[in-house]
């Protein structure tokens, strides 16, 4: 008998309309639920990795990890593994087909069981490939893919005003697992990770809480640890041709590179927020430099929060009434030939700093169908003369492919590795 966390809801009737919930809701990572009526579970499998488009959930584990073997073998085995543990658990079943307390109690069990009688939490698992995968620190191509690295794939610029910590930095793979539960998350990186004991070790991890964007149009616009809604113009789900321009990667994009086509790029910041020297800035000073109201979101140029600012409205003293160093207007596709993000951030707080402030902010993760003219860019303008500069500290940076989704038989990066 195989253990479901779904078996363990309780009796038989819970478990028949948990099924029938799944069954009747049950989505794609292409076809966005409405929140009315969100699934259990998101699809693992389908054209494009879930957790990308898929509505964002409350809560987030990340982590990234270095490849600590030199055998290709052993890599390719752990995509494999991997790939079919996110299967398992992205449908509310344990990591591995015995399960947490069935196997022979003189082994380790195949799943570490602190998921036992959760849902599904809407879990999703997403994989990226680093720059380092492809030829690490000292330039050598352990895996026999250098010539198959994608020209975009280039380690992010050392930004102004950056402070990187490398022990937060890069990664040779990636993990994202977002679910509604918290402990549905850490359940999923937990257990891919005691998988690849011996193949990979964690590099950095994050846990994020309180979703910072919107990625469907069902959702509400959520706020940061600022106070501000954040993620207004962000690229959402039911924006097909939106997707296809600025977050699917073509395959006529990188001849070399035609493997990651139907993927994308991850941009991971971990961007630590000043709290306590904002919650001492006077209202309207805050609002001048987001360049929207604190209570709806509206654009300072009027109207409701969806109203395309006006950045030519005049205000006072000959001055635009959206200062030239709001947020608003230094990152608007305008500025940047209409590039834009798909954003998929969470808040975080990491306890207290030295100081005893708290460590706390934004981590930010964006895909994109190419960092160079997507990401790049808009980062230089916000380092160069954006206002919220002054209360940001961005201590971690990382960039990753993320490759198409799988079918049935397939391993995560089937593509790259043949």
């Amino acid at each position: 008998m195989r253990l479901s966390r779904r078996g363990l809801l309780g009796g038989g009737a819970a478990a028949a309309g948990a099924v029938g919930a799944y069954a009747a809701g049950r989505v794609t990572a292409d076809e966005p639920a409405h929140a009315s009526a969100a699934p259990a579970t998101y699809d693992f499998r389908g054209a494009h990795q879930a957790g990308i488009t898929t509505p964002a959930q409350d809560r987030l584990h990340f982590a990234a990890f270095d490849v600590v073997t030199d055998s290709r073998e052993e890599l390719v085995a752990l995509l494999q593994a991997w790939t079919d543990a996110a299967d398992r658990m992205t449908r509310g079943l344990p990591a591995g087909e015995i399960g947490p307390v069935e196997g022979a109690a003189n082994l380790p069990p195949d799943d570490t069981g602190e998921a036992i009688g959760l849902a599904p939490g809407g879990l999703t698992i997403t994989f990226g490939f680093g720059p380092s995968l492809f030829r690490d620190a000292e330039g050598r191509d352990r895996f026999g893919i250098a010539d198959r690295m994608p020209a975009a794939l280039e380690p992010l610029p050392h930004f102004p005003g950056d402070e990187l910590d490398p022990a937060r930095s890069d990664g040779d793979l990636c993990v994202q697992a977002c679910a509604d539960d918290p402990q549905v998350a850490v359940h999923a990186i937990r257990n891919l990770a005691r998988l690849g004991f011996g193949t990979v070790s964690v590099r950095w991890s994050q846990l994020g809480f309180g979703r910072t964007s919107t990625t469907s149009v069902t959702q509400d616009t959520p706020r940061n640890l600022f106070g501000f809604k954040d993620g207004t113009a962000n690229v959402k789900a039911e924006e097909t041709t939106a997707l296809e321009d600025h977050v699917w990667v073509g395959a006529e994009d990188d001849p070399d590179a035609a493997w990651l086509a139907g993927g994308s790029y991850l941009v991971a910041r971990r961007i630590g927020m000043h709290i306590e020297v904002w919650d001492r800035q006077p209202l309207a000073d805050q609002e001048a430099f987001v360049g929207r109201t604190k209570g709806t979101g509206a654009p300072l140029s009027g109207g409701e929060e969806m109203t395309e600012p006006d950045f030519e409205m005049p205000g006072s003293n000959d001055q635009p009434v959206i200062p030239v160093d709001a947020h608003v207007r230094v990152v608007h596709p305008g500025a940047h030939d209409g590039a834009r993000m798909l954003r998929r951030g969470y808040n975080f707080v990491d306890g207290t700093n030295p100081l005893g402030g708290l460590d706390a902010g934004l981590f930010f993760v964006a895909y994109v169908r190419d960092p160079r003219t997507h990401f790049t860019p808009v980062q230089l303008a916000m380092a160069k003369s954006d206002a919220l500069t002054e209360y940001l500290q961005v201590t971690g940076s990382a960039l990753f492919a993320v490759p198409p989704g799988t079918a049935s038989g397939e391993h995560v990066g089937h593509t790259l590795f043949g």
